[in-house]
């Protein structure tokens, strides 16, 4: 794992580092009283304080109202350097220390303003690290100062943060750089109350080399001129997660008068294309739920490495390019991330345990979005691949996360929540409702639901409050508390829960039975015809395992081994390896070392490292597939292949 660094105890009188004289930013150095605060009894450690179990931060006594960022983008070091300027709403008169979240962060400074426009440096200590949670950095603010400063730089193992050489990106020309802060990851980049139940504005001012074109999650420019030298402004507030930053050799290609993609150039024209629907996505969206309140809506295209399908970056969707297929038959993650833009970003799960109120919600936004652009007929096909992987997922040893409203103390880590529960499940709930509600009601509801919330961040206790009032209460008789309640409390899913058929997915079992009873192959020009969605069907619906032939064969017809497909591949290659199916190795180990994306590719080093053949070729896969992984991605595989060494391999 990522080695951590931290100061036990840092006092005052600090002198700047080039770090931060590279970033442009020497403000530190003004108006400091010559009088030193080094005699300031330090503060006592911060514990986490249960309003957020995994956040040290105390927004109960003051919250963060405002970011200021002044950062330099060090390609060599691997590093962001500079400072970060905090303005603070002090909700307790009485207290005295500001509490932020770190990870790998190398504190140098911290200062606070004070009433006469002075700066002064403040006592600080940044704990031993917690292996998931980081080091709390408790400030002494005996003055309550307004504004605080820290000068810091990160850590080139920053969990948030990717650097890749230009080898590893497209154009094989210029290094390339991107954050990814959910779930708490953002603490490894900028000190942070990094808990969503804060929620601030920020602006930014970064330094790059002039070759490199810098994004984040704020006003991007279209038309911006690539100079090394970019400043930015959020002025919506955000949650910490949502906070976010790229740079590389990045060009940009409009899909409408609102919208558009940034990628590499080789990239942008495909991209543009595949996404060229992402207008009338917004004006689908806005048509039922209101206005899209963010501005500009644009795409950054990442490197394959990207270890997410795509994260919903406030007018800067990040995705990846496996969604780019040359027949849209995936842009329903484009569909997925704009629905963010009403469920998540404009109203935000307070805790980690509440996350289906982000990915529940988005994801049935998201199959109305994907129904009204192409049809019910593919919405349900989606739907029904879904819930066949919740039934996978669902076992005996998880039935402490399948409820929505998760315990507090059962997620260890905020990246544990089950898939199955926070996007399927909640998702189904939400159909749920609608179906005994009625449709016309129930957007109406939701609409009502994202205006009395929006820039607020809640529980999943409030949106029961809020459901209980205008809808249970308002439409009595169509649901009872009882069935309400076992949606959210209550493991697997109610027998309440609405089905959905595919007649696109019955002529495909029947194509599939055919082959099995008879071993008939499959006619080339109707499976030509499939969409994604049949061809995922048709393989998860084989048996565990089948002799090679029987693959070789289907590879005859399907070409599944070497499929640039990632929702293909993610199935079909477990399935080759549990079947023994060397052949398509090369493949496996080619998709692997070109693929970050968790979702894609875990499902194969899972079943690789599960017989010692295949766990030395998922370490020799992984030796040269890491220098271009994502931290995120590379503590999974790392994880698998010593769970493998230990004799902990999953059946």
């Amino acid at each position: 794992m990522r080695p951590i660094s931290y100061l036990t105890l840092a006092t005052l009188g600090l002198a700047l580092t080039g770090a931060l004289l590279a970033a442009g930013c020497n403000r530190d150095t003004a108006n400091v009283p010559a009088k030193s605060a080094a005699n300031t009894p330090p503060p006592a450690p911060a514990a986490v304080t249960g309003l957020d179990e995994h956040s040290y931060a105390e927004p109960d006594k003051v919250k963060t109202k405002d970011l200021a960022l002044e950062l330099h983008v060090d390609f060599d070091k691997k590093e962001l350097s500079g400072s970060a300027t905090y303005t603070l709403d002090w909700l307790d008169p009485k207290w005295g220390k500001l509490v932020l979240d770190t990870r790998d962060i190398t504190v140098e400074k911290v200062v606070g303003e004070r009433a006469d426009g002075n700066w002064r440096d403040l006592t600080f200590v940044q704990a031993p690290a917690d292996k998931i949670l980081g080091s709390a950095l408790t400030i002494a603010v005996p003055e309550r100062n307004k504004r605080i400063r820290i000068t810091y730089h990160t850590s080139p193992n920053a969990s948030g943060l990717q650097w890749l050489t230009p080898e590893m990106t497209e154009g094989k020309k210029t290094p390339f750089m991107f954050s990814q802060s959910q779930q708490i990851h953002a603490r490894s980049w900028v000190p942070l109350q990094d808990t969503t139940m804060v929620r601030f504005t920020y602006t930014a001012h970064v330094t790059s080399p002039k070759d490199v074109m810098v994004l984040m999650s704020a006003n991007n420019d279209p038309k911006a001129v690539r100079d090394g030298d970019y400043s930015f402004e959020m002025p919506q507030a955000i949650p910490s997660y949502l906070l976010a930053i790229a740079a590389g050799d990045l060009v940009f290609k409009p899909t409408g008068p609102r919208s558009g993609v940034w990628a590499e150039p080789t990239m942008a024209p495909k991209a543009a294309n595949e996404f060229s629907d992402t207008e009338k996505m917004m004006e689908t969206a806005e048509k039922l739920y209101g206005p899209y309140r963010w501005g500009r809506y644009d795409i950054l295209v990442l490197p394959p490495s990207f270890p997410y399908g795509g994260m919903e970056n406030p007018r800067l969707t990040f995705a990846t390019p496996t969604a780019i297929t040359g027949d849209k038959s995936l842009v329903s993650l484009i569909a997925h991330e704009l629905a963010h833009s009403w469920s998540g970003n404009l109203v935000t799960f307070a805790r980690s345990r509440d996350a289906w109120l982000n990915e529940g919600f988005t994801t049935y936004v998201e199959m109305r979005i994907v129904e009204e652009l192409y049809g019910k007929e593919r919405a349900d096909m989606e739907k029904i691949v879904a819930r066949n992987e919740l039934k996978e997922e669902f076992t005996n040893e998880n039935l402490d996360r399948q409820p929505l409203a998760v315990k507090a103390g059962v997620l260890k880590d905020p990246d544990d929540n089950l898939t199955g529960t926070v996007y399927t499940k909640g998702a189904w709930f939400a159909e749920f409702l609608e179906t005994r509600f009625g449709r016309a009601t129930f957007d109406a509801f939701l609409r009502g639901y994202f205006d009395h919330f929006a820039f607020q961040s809640i529980t999943t206790e409030q949106f029961a409050e809020y459901a209980k009032a205008n809808l249970l209460d308002k439409y009595p008789g169509k649901v009872t508390q009882a069935e309400f309640d076992a949606w959210l409390n209550e493991s697997g899913i109610p027998a309440t829960a609405p089905q959905v058929t595919s007649p696109r997915f019955d002529a495909v079992d029947a194509v599939r039975k055919a082959y099995l009873d008879t071993g008939k192959l499959p006619d080339a020009a109707t499976v030509s015809k499939w969409t994604t969605y049949e061809y995922v069907h048709f393989i998860e619906g084989l048996p565990q395992t089948m002799k090679p032939e029987q693959l070789a064969a289907l590879d005859s017809v399907f070409h599944f081994t070497g499929t640039p497909n990632g929702e293909i591949a993610q199935r079909w290659y477990p399935l080759a390896v549990r079947s023994g199916y060397t052949q398509a190795n090369e493949a496996i180990a080619e998709f692997l070392g070109r693929v970050g994306r968790r979702k894609l590719i875990m499902p194969t080093y899972g079943e690789l490292v599960k017989t010692p053949q295949g766990l030395q070729l998922a370490e020799q896969i992984y030796a040269k597939a890491k220098a271009g992984y994502h931290p995120i991605t590379s503590g999974s595989v790392e994880q698998v292949i010593a769970d493998a060494k230990a004799g902990k391999t999953k059946d």
